[in-house]
């Protein structure tokens, strides 16, 4: 269906996580992807939300000037707010740890932003989910980490993996955004983009 409205248009999706670019199929959008490496480094006095619209923001820009008149850009940024702090990709397998131990019998907040940009406009939205941690074993966090290797998902975790079965407690909100797309979203601007 919304693929019949974006026929005039080329989608560009400017991400290599293969959660997003499976949300996108699943909406039967035909789309490519462009990747751009862009250092994720926001100003200090940002918080949360802030964080994330403003790196959406930046890895637009990044492509900004490869857009023709036919084209639609979406890009996005996903981190986990906790206790006034944003966790993004581990470095390492201790810093994984350590994101793993903190979150544990905590609730933090999974925060998604995305910019949706063509050559005469850009919208940027985004979406917060809670979600409630059961109380894991240091057992446990190891072996999720040493079968799971989650160093690619900001705050060490993918919800759609095992640890996504036996720690979450309660999630408020989208569960696709912490998987790392606030579909829903994306899907609606998209059909507002097409008007």
């Amino acid at each position: 269906m919304l693929n019949d409205k974006l026929k005039h248009y080329n989608i560009i999706l400017a991400s290599g996580s293969p959660r997003r670019q499976k949300f996108l199929k699943e909406l039967d959008i035909d789309f490519e992807i462009r990747l751009k490496d862009v250092e994720e480094i926001y100003p200090d006095h940002l918080k949360a939300e802030e964080i994330t619209d403003f790196l959406a923001e930046l890895k637009a820009a990044a492509l900004t000037d490869t857009l023709s008149d036919n084209d639609i850009l979406i890009t996005s940024d996903t981190i986990v707010w906790h206790k006034d702090k944003a966790l993004g990709k581990p470095t390492d397998k201790e810093d994984a740890f350590e994101m793993l131990k903190s979150l544990s019998g905590n609730t933090h907040d999974v925060i998604t932003s995305v910019c949706i940009k063509n050559s005469s406009k850009s919208v940027t939205f985004n979406e917060i989910t809670k979600v409630t941690f059961n109380t894991l074993t240091d057992e446990e966090i190891n072996y999720y980490l040493e079968n799971y290797r989650p160093y690619d998902k900001a705050g060490a975790y993918g919800i759609q993996e095992w640890i996504g079965l036996v720690a979450i407690a309660k999630i408020e909100g989208s569960y696709v955004n912490v998987v790392g797309l606030p579909v829903d979203k994306v899907y609606q601007h998209l059909v507002s983009f097409t008007k």
